[in-house]
């Protein structure tokens, strides 16, 4: 049962409280890691070999894959943090090595969500790490041909169904707002030249059907899911923005993202990542643990609570309002202006 002692009324005192959830557990985490990649691999292997049976059940097998690779994905993204194990050259490692199968190059993904974290909800310091979000009255100062283009890439039918292969497998693979750091010049290029191998082996061995009915679907349903989830940890109605003067992290960390409450299964593949106020809070807590924070801080599991249907309203939200302090949509944004 969720309990209310040691509830504290700001956002930076939370910190002290959650220091003592953020020690991973050796055990647990190379259990967590086996049950992601032992099935993950294991149902790769049993779709290719339904090759030579029915490409249908190959690429049912493959779409069920996607939810695994969601799951290695958090993985990853722990070890960035140096949450998944005590040890940093153990997460340097298996993040490298995931980030082969998730292609997301380790050290320029780590860079880039390290920003993100760091100026999250800062009106000043958007476009990296994040969903860019224009505010109501940077929207109407655009020319005509950048209002249409920023109207294409809020509508759902691009944000969840193009852009997810366009992160995935263009910008990866050359990151240029990193390319200027030797060092993530080599990630990026290195996890390249590891996935060039991981394809030229498929097609080797499995042939084209192999890349367009297993590779494809396992990798795209992976990044669908991850850029929704992304998508609705922070674009929701009552999440918070501000200019630098005004913004504090922790309160942007704990009051700009969002709760959203999955069903078990779901929260398991997602690996708790729903939980992302308190993770933006503390990004050193495992994901494993998360659960169990909102379980003993009542105040935390009732803050921006989003279940799935509540959550379906936040793709038709595309711009800040900075009068009402809400996200709006384009209809609602046009009534605010005629108002």
């Amino acid at each position: 049962m969720p309990t209310s002692q040691s509830q504290p009324e700001s956002a930076r005192n939370w910190v002290r409280v959650l220091a003592k959830y953020r020690e991973p557990n050796l055990t647990r985490s190379i259990f967590e890691l086996a049950v992601s990649f032992i099935p993950f691999l294991t149902i790769a292997v049993l779709a290719w070999l339904s090759l030579s049976v029915s490409y249908w059940l190959t690429f049912a097998l493959s779409l069920i894959n996607g939810f695994f690779l969601v799951r290695m994905f958090i993985i990853q993204h722990d070890c960035g943090h140096g949450s998944f194990f005590g040890n940093r050259h153990a997460n340097n490692w298996v993040g490298r090595t995931i980030g082969v199968f998730t292609l997301t190059p380790y050290k320029v993904w780590r860079r880039s969500h390290s920003i993100h974290h760091s100026a999250s909800g800062n009106l000043d310091k958007r476009g990296i790490g994040d969903v860019y979000t224009l505010t109501v009255a940077e929207f109407e100062a655009l020319p005509r041909f950048k209002r249409i283009a920023y109207r294409v890439y809020r509508h759902p039918v691009f944000m969840f169904g193009f852009a997810p292969a366009l992160l995935f497998m263009v910008q990866n693979r050359v990151p240029l707002s990193m390319m200027r750091s030797w060092e993530y010049w080599m990630s990026a290029m290195g996890t390249n030249a590891m996935i060039a191998i991981m394809i030229g082996v498929m097609l080797w061995f499995g042939g084209l059907p192999a890349l367009l009915l297993i590779f494809l679907p396992t990798l795209l349903m992976a990044a669908t899911l991850g850029v929704w989830l992304f998508y609705v940890q922070h674009q929701f109605e009552n999440a918070q923005w501000d200019h630098t003067e005004k913004w504090e992290l922790h309160e942007a960390a704990l009051m700009g993202s969002s709760y959203y409450v999955l069903p078990g299964v779901l929260r398991w593949f997602s690996g708790n990542i729903g939980i992302h106020h308190v993770h933006h809070l503390y990004s050193r807590i495992p994901f494993y643990r998360l659960m169990e924070v909102v379980r003993e801080h009542s105040v935390l599991e009732n803050l921006n609570r989003m279940t799935i249907r509540q959550s379906l309203k936040s793709a038709q939200m595309h711009l800040w309002d900075e009068g009402s302090r809400k996200l709006v949509s384009f209809r609602q944004a046009r009534q605010l202006r005629l108002a």
